[in-house]
C-alpha cells in the first residue's frame, strides 16, 4: 500500500472535500455524508483493482486499531454533548433498548447466522454480537446537538445514549463467542463452568468496573479542570479530550474492564461538572471535528474494500441481502417497539427510535478484534466479513435516506 501513498493522500483530500462542501451542496437532499463517502470508495475500489489495500483477514490488527480509535473519539463526543441529567425516568427508554432490544438482536442474528449461513456456534454468536450495537460514529446526524443548545428531544437523546453505551455492552457477547469458539477448537464442552466464568467476569466484573472507572476519571478531571478553567485561563480542548479518552480507556483496560463503557461514562460524568459552562461547547467542537475526519478516512477505506470485493467476484447470495434487510427493517424495529412498549411516550417517538439503529464502524472493530484472537475458521471469518459489510452498507443508505424524514415525525421537544 505504501507505493500508492501519494495517490492515497489525494483520495483523502477528496474525502475531506466531500465533508467540507456537503452541508452546502446537499442541505435539503435525502443524502447523508456517509452515503457519499462510501460510494466514492466503492467506485474507487471497483475501478482501481490493482490498488494494494487492506485485506480484512491478513490485516485484521490494523483494521482493529484504526476502528478502535474512531469509536473512542465518537464515544467521548457522545458523552460530552448530552444535556439530559442522570434520571431513571429520562434514561428508562435507553435502559430498555440496552436490556431488551440488543439481546433480541443478538439472538435473532445468531439464529440466522447458524441456519442461513451455516456458521459455527461461536461464529453465529459473534455475528449477533457485532451487529447488535448501534454505531455512535455514523449516527452523528441523528444524535443530540452541541451542549446547551436545546436541541435534545427524546428520540435524539435516546439514540445518542444508546449508541454511547451499547458499544461497550456488546463486548460480553463478543467474549462469549470467542470462548465458545475456543472451547470447540480445544474439544471442550460448553458447560456451566464456562458460562458462569463468562457471566461473573465478562459481564458483572468488566461492566461494573468499567462504569466505576468512568465515573472516577470523569469526576476527578471535572473538578480539576473547572477549578482552574475560567474566562482568563482556558485550557486547550484538544489536549483535554484526548487525555479524558485515553485515561479512562487505559485505566479501564488495565484493570480488565470495558474501556468503551469507561470512556462514555467518563465523558458524561465530566459533562455533569459545571454542565452549563461554555467550555463543554469547545470540547464538543474538537471531538466532533476529529470524529468527522477519522470517519471520512474509514468510510472511504470501507468503500474501497467493498468495491474491490465486487470487482473480484465475491459471491453475494440472496440470503445475504435478505438477512440484511430482515435485520434492519424487521428485527431492530420490532425489538425496539417491544422494549419501549408501556412507556409514556408518543407512538411516533417509539417508532422513530426503533427504526433508527444504524450499524457501522463499531461492527468493524468488534469483528476484527474477535477474529484476531485466532479461534474462528477462515471460512467462517470470510462469511462474517461479507454479511457484516453488506449489513453496514445497506444500513448507511437506508438510514441516510430515511433519518431526516423520520425525525420530522417527532411531535415535540423535551
Amino acid at each position: 500500500m505504501i507505493e500508492n501513498y501519494n495517490l492515497l493522500l489525494l483520495v483523502g483530500a477528496v474525502a475531506f472535500l466531500l465533508g467540507a462542501f456537503f452541508p452546502r451542496l446537499f442541505k435539503n437532499a435525502p443524502i447523508s455524508l456517509p452515503m457519499l463517502q462510501v460510494s466514492f470508495g466503492i467506485l474507487l475500489g471497483y475501478w482501481w483493482t490493482d490498488l494494494v489495500f487492506l485485506h480484512p483477514i491478513d490485516d485484521g490488527l490494523i483494521i482493529e486499531k484504526i476502528t478502535e480509535i474512531v469509536v473512542l473519539v465518537s464515544l467521548v463526543g457522545a458523552g460530552i454533548k448530552i444535556d439530559t441529567p442522570l434520571s431513571w425516568r429520562l434514561w428508562r427508554p435507553t435502559a430498555r433498548l440496552l436490556l431488551i432490544t440488543m439481546p433480541i438482536g443478538i439472538f435473532a442474528m445468531g439464529v440466522l447466522g447458524y441456519y442461513a449461513f451455516g456458521l459455527g456456534l461461536g461464529a453465529a454468536i459473534l455475528l449477533g454480537a457485532v451487529l447488535a450495537p448501534t454505531d455512535p460514529v455514523l449516527a452523528a446526524s441523528i444524535q443530540v446537538g452541541p451542549p446547551n443548545t436545546g436541541s435534545e428531544d427524546t428520540p435524539r437523546f435516546t439514540l445518542t445514549s444508546e449508541a454511547g453505551l451499547n458499544d461497550g455492552l456488546a463486548f460480553p457477547f463478543v467474549y462469549l463467542a470467542i470462548k465458545v469458539a475456543e472451547a470447540f477448537n480445544e474439544g471442550k464442552a460448553i458447560d456451566g463452568a464456562l458460562l458462569w466464568s463468562w457471566f461473573t467476569h465478562d459481564v458483572l466484573w468488566q461492566i461494573g468496573v468499567g462504569v466505576l472507572v468512568g465515573v472516577i476519571v470523569g469526576k476527578i478531571l471535572g473538578k480539576v479542570v473547572f477549578a482552574y478553567n475560567d474566562e482568563n485561563t482556558t485550557m486547550s480542548q484538544g489536549y483535554l479530550v484526548i487525555a479524558l479518552t485515553l485515561s479512562a480507556y487505559g485505566l479501564a483496560e488495565l484493570v480488565e474492564s470495558y474501556g468503551f463503557i469507561a470512556v462514555f461514562v467518563a465523558a458524561f460524568a465530566f459533562r455533569r461538572s459545571e454542565h452549563e459552562h461554555s467550555y463543554h461547547q469547545d470540547l464538543h467542537d474538537f471531538a466532533d471535528q476529529s470524529e468527522g475526519l477519522l470517519m471520512s478516512v474509514v468510510l472511504v477505506a470501507f468503500g474501497i474494500f467493498i468495491g474491490q470485493g465486487l470487482a473480484s467476484g465475491v459471491e453475494l447470495t440472496w440470503r445475504v441481502y435478505l438477512v440484511s434487510l430482515a435485520f434492519l427493517l424487521l428485527i431492530r424495529p420490532i425489538g425496539g417497539v417491544v422494549a419501549l412498549t408501556g412507556l409514556n411516550m408518543h407512538h411516533t417517538e417509539k417508532y422513530v427510535i426503533s427504526a433508527l439503529g444504524i450499524r457501522g464502524i463499531g461492527t468493524l472493530y468488534y469483528l476484527s478484534y474477535a477474529l484476531n484472537q485466532g479461534y474462528f475458521s477462515e471460512e467462517d471469518a470470510i462469511k462474517l466479513w461479507v454479511v457484516c459489510s453488506i449489513v453496514i452498507l445497506v444500513s448507511i443508505f437506508i438510514h441516510g435516506m430515511s433519518a431526516p424524514w423520520l425525525l420530522k415525525m417527532t411531535p415535540d421537544k423535551k
